[in-house]
């Protein structure tokens, strides 16, 4: 990892996108962070280029003003209930005489655990190493510099739909950017929020997002299941909409009012329960909608589907086989962790312990970011800080990267600052 790298995620999610530039030195230090509105996407998927293009645009131009920093490479997340995960092993000989085991060797067992068989229209975008064995010793994390013969490896796979994927580049080529990474987004928020020790005794990380919730089990240290629910926060502003017949817009609002002065969920809800009336006059709704009974508003509307959403969880838990192999309980974390009662809902529903996760790590420009929905974002530039990215020379130019060196951003601008001078 080199001083002063500078990374851009970009967190493509249903209601929103979130960029956020940082650099990396001792820690990870943001520079800028913009959050637009989403446009062009629904349940994760790009279903409009054009739209997705434009938000894309204009999440990352707001995030370059506050960095001072031109972007031209980004790491960006993708989620969906395309998403798919399989664990796979893959098995070689060791290659040097002395049966010392090296950097390459690591990669030609990872690629063995590869070759799975999928069907054309999906692609492999994470092949996660779980625990290695050397010569039938099982249980190790790191055999580089060991000596032995045979070389196991057990994988987790993350796969996902090809026709997602290319939309997804698509749209970020259109922008001018090139694509240095694609992170799952539950993968890239369990980086940011979960500790090595809840890793280590094994958890379940719930991110949950508008449109899906990402789901992303760790066993022993290592990711061990994923998956993603289609089924999210929004679900339960269309409820609010429908039950107090107001629009999407004030539903959100109401939704965010009774999260936000709580802090902690059930504290909200003992704070609620002492009157049955929530007086609502301070948003200034169109609708004029003054006082709700708390009762309808949580009890009636809000608690049945988070209730709902858990048991979902519940029974993905129980498919991937994983079940008794979670002590350390139930992570929760996305923007629809802020919504009333999420914790509550989850202990009863799921009976583990569960906590509300917001991303740790990060310093500079923090106020912005220190909420559960930028989870992803920080995860993805954790992931850029783990990984090797293109080197970038001072004043953060980069190596061009022929053949795919991005021009298309560099001649929009110029094109657009000649069109200020005609008249």
């Amino acid at each position: 990892m080199s001083d002063g790298k500078i990374i851009t995620a970009v967190d493509i999610g249903t209601s929103k996108i979130a960029t956020v530039i940082a650099k990396i030195d001792d820690s990870l230090n943001v520079l800028g962070v913009s959050e637009i509105k989403a446009a062009g996407i629904r349940k994760g998927q790009i279903v409009d280029i054009e739209e997705a293009v434009s938000a894309i645009n204009s999440s990352l131009e707001g995030a370059e003003r506050m960095a001072g920093y031109s972007v031209s490479r980004v790491i960006t997340s993708i989620g969906g209930a395309h998403i798919e995960s399989q664990n796979s092993k893959g098995v070689v000989a060791v290659a040097t005489p002395e049966g010392e085991i090296t950097k390459n060797d690591i990669e030609r067992v990872i690629d063995a655990a590869k070759a799975v068989s999928l069907p054309s229209s999906r692609e492999i975008i994470h092949v996660l190493p779980r625990t290695y064995a050397v010569d039938g010793q099982e249980g190790i994390k790191d055999p580089v510099g060991m000596t032995g013969v045979r070389l196991e490896v057990d994988t987790h796979i993350i796969t996902a739909s090809s026709t997602s994927l290319r939309n997804l580049e698509k749209a970020l080529s259109e922008v001018g950017v090139n694509v240095d990474g694609v992170v799952f987004s539950g993968y890239g928020s369990s980086l940011s929020v979960l500790s090595d020790t809840e890793k280590e005794l094994g958890v379940v990380l719930v991110d949950v997002g508008a449109g899906t919730t990402d789901i992303s089990i760790y066993v022993e240290g290592a990711v061990s299941y994923s998956s993603v629910l289609p089924v999210g926060a929004r679900h339960i502003t269309n409820d609010l909409a429908i039950g107090l017949r107001v629009s999407l817009e004030s539903a959100e609002k109401i939704k965010l009012f009774l999260g936000a002065g709580s802090g902690e969920s059930e504290a909200a809800e003992k704070t609620a329960s002492r009157q049955d009336e929530i007086d609502l006059s301070e948003l200034n709704l169109p609708e004029e909608v003054r006082k709700v009974s708390k009762k309808t508003l949580i009890d009636g509307i809000i608690r049945p589907r988070l209730n709902e959403i858990f048991t979902f969880v519940g029974l993905e838990i129980k498919k991937s086989g994983y079940g008794g192999q979670t002590p350390a309980g139930l992570v929760i974390t996305g923007g629809g962790a802020k919504t009333i009662g999420t914790q509550e809902s989850a202990k009863r529903m799921l009976a583990m312990p569960v906590r509300i996760a917001v991303p740790t790590g990060v310093k500079g420009i923090i106020d912005e970011i220190e909420e559960p929905s930028f989870a992803t974002a920080v995860g993805l530039l954790r992931y850029g800080s783990k990984y090797e990215l293109p080197k970038s020379l001072p004043f953060g130019i980069s190596f061009p990267q022929l053949p795919w060196v991005s021009t298309t951003r560099i001649f929009k601008k110029v094109i657009d600052f000649a069109k200020s001078f005609i008249p």
